[in-house]
């Protein structure tokens, strides 16, 4: 009974400790705009696939930013594809900033982001270099943040996506999982030691990417995320973080969206860190949760009272964290952050298992043998 009560009572201190710790180091989005000593020009290579709900505002953000100098590549795979008409119109609306649009696909690796991007990488004029996804709404301070995180060990700088502007019951869900989970999480981890990639902003020196064999060697993962993280620790260096995430905005989500979203990124963390993988199933409110009323029922306490207890443990801090940083909040966001964390044991149970999955009209196979990846592209399909 009391081993059942002092793991459960671990876990929840954990869970606690991670937003005090991400609290801390995760700066408001009402800061002031951090000083960097010098403003060198910066090249940023953005993929595009397909038109999105907020396509022409995120990548008329890109246009927009406050730097002296910085280019833009927008990356486009095939010439068939509308974004280039959107990246055109944002073009013309923002003539004042340097930008281009390369058409092409450089069959280097299984992932089809890191092919969209080869192109744009080997055209950057620049030594610093931004990969970034096409749905992160930069802001104007954008080039500034991620400049003023670079430290002296870093070797790479990037930013986890901070979801907003959702629209329906399953977009809060996504910022359930995007902002108090997974980018509290992340920061946490910086914070100790363990500071790991995230592909939506990621700020290179082209110098030392290309010192390890280029924009190519991030194909040695299925996801490029993952094979930079690696390649930095080899070199020696760390991956820091922006000060605070930059913003994605969601719109509407569908309860399958979010599943096959968070089965994918799942499997990619199971085949590419199963070490750190593997705990994740002791994350969320259903372990202590399940371990808090077990012990409740053997002693005959009130299963009522432990689960309120147990659940105003496990959220009002979160609820705090995403208050105090000015995050979404909405009346339905405790249940959205419940019915996460009701999700995440069958999301970790599935990405043990053997299957496929289409990412931007490509089919990835990804194996159920955990010790080696298993990764393939097939034929490109018709996007959903």
């Amino acid at each position: 009974m009391l081993y059942i009560i002092a793991v459960a009572g671990a876990l929840l201190a954990a869970n606690t400790l991670s937003l005090v710790i991400a609290g801390w180091r995760i700066r408001s989005r009402q800061d002031e705009t951090p000083s960097v000593s010098a403003r060198p020009p910066v090249s940023i290579v953005i993929p595009l696939c397909g038109v999105e709900q907020f396509s022409r505002e995120t990548l008329e953000s890109a246009l927009s930013l406050d730097w002296p100098d910085y280019e833009i590549i927008f990356c486009v795979a095939d010439k068939a594809d509308p974004v280039i008409g959107v990246a055109e119109e944002a073009r013309r609306a923002k003539p004042l900033t340097q930008a281009t649009v390369l058409v092409g696909d450089d069959r280097v690796s299984a992932n089809p982001k890191l092919n969209n991007c080869v192109k744009g990488w080997n055209a950057a004029l620049h030594e610093w270099v931004v990969l970034a996804d096409s749905n992160v709404l930069m802001p104007k301070d954008y080039l500034v943040r991620l400049i003023a995180a670079w430290r002296p060990d870093s070797g790479l700088v990037c930013s986890t996506p901070l979801g907003s502007r959702p629209t329906g019951f399953w977009a809060e869900v996504e910022c359930a999982f995007l902002n108090t989970h997974q980018a509290r999480w992340q920061y946490a981890g910086e914070a100790l030691g363990f500071g790991f990639a995230q592909g939506k902003s990621m700020l290179w020196r082209k110098k030392i990417l290309n010192s390890h064999g280029g924009i190519q060697a991030l194909g040695a993962e299925i996801a490029e995320d993952a094979a930079a993280t690696k390649l930095v620790n080899r070199m020696g260096l760390k991956v820091h973080l922006v000060g605070g995430p930059f913003e994605q905005p969601l719109g509407r989500r569908t309860f399958r969206e979010i599943w096959a979203r968070q089965c994918r990124w799942a499997r990619l963390r199971r085949v590419t860190f199963p070490h750190f993988f593997a705990p994740e199933i002791l994350l969320g409110v259903v372990p202590p949760l399940s371990l808090c009323v077990c012990a409740a029922s053997v002693s005959g306490a009130s299963l009522s009272i432990t689960a309120v207890a147990v659940l105003c443990v496990a959220y009002i801090p979160e609820l705090l964290l995403a208050a105090r940083k000015n995050w979404h909040l909405s009346p339905i966001s405790l249940v959205a952050m419940v019915t996460r964390d009701v999700l995440l044991p069958a999301i970790w149970i599935r990405s043990w298992l053997a299957g496929s999955f289409d990412w931007r009209g490509n089919r990835m196979v990804i194996g159920s043998n955990g010790s080696r990846l298993e990764a393939g592209v097939a034929e490109p399909i018709a996007s959903p």
